[in-house]
């Protein structure tokens, strides 16, 4: 009997840890976000979109995560040129209805509890800028038929954020930079804010 007893407590200290540890790890969150996206190659234009996100935890305290979001139509105006000194001219171009795609995938690492942690996230992806169609139903299909054209650039996005959690159901904010490149990287805010469900 003291034989099983003590079997019992062994085999029990290894899978209480082995339980917390999958208990952190073996998780999926889900979430819908309102999405900020400060273009700063039209003048720090910022669009306005809506998106969602897929995380599975990886390890403790890491998750890989995939996030999507489409920014409705803008006009903006970009300057192309000189300045306008020294007999040099300033040319000003006008571009109507662009819209945004983009999407991230990569590691969210985190820390404190599941119902308040903060966290810092490091993924790479693509921005599809689009010109094309009158409505968001038409936008978006456009966008998503020309996606392998020279509208579309490579991304790469470190950020930071916390959410708060009440059971399953939180809030999470996203902040990055999120860069694509076109010559050289090009630096743009982005804020991401939304409800999360977690199972």
């Amino acid at each position: 009997m003291k034989r099983i007893l003590a079997a019992a407590i062994i085999a029990g200290s290894f899978t209480v840890p082995v339980a917390i540890a999958q208990d952190e790890r073996d998780h999926v969150e889900v979430g819908a976000f309102a999405d900020y996206f400060r273009l700063n190659n039209a003048g720090n234009t910022g669009f306005f979109g809506v998106g969602g996100r897929l995380g599975v935890g990886a390890a403790p305290h890491v998750d890989i995560e995939a996030d999507m979001a489409y920014d409705f139509a803008r006009n903006v105006t970009s300057t192309v040129g000189g300045t306008g000194l020294a007999g040099v001219s300033t040319t000003f171009t006008q571009v109507n209805g662009l819209r945004l795609w983009h999407g991230l995938f990569g590691p969210m690492v985190w820390l404190g509890t599941k119902h308040a942690r903060i966290f810092g996230e490091v993924k790479g992806g693509f921005v599809n800028f689009s010109t094309s169609g009158t409505s968001p139903t038409a936008g978006f299909t456009s966008v998503t038929g020309n996606f392998f054209t020279d509208q579309t650039k490579g991304a790469f996005y470190p950020g930071a954020g916390a959410e708060l959690s009440v059971g399953p159901i939180g809030l999470r904010l996203d902040v990055g930079d999120f860069m694509y490149f076109n010559n050289g990287s090009v630096n743009n805010l982005s804020v991401k804010f939304g409800p999360t469900i977690h199972f």
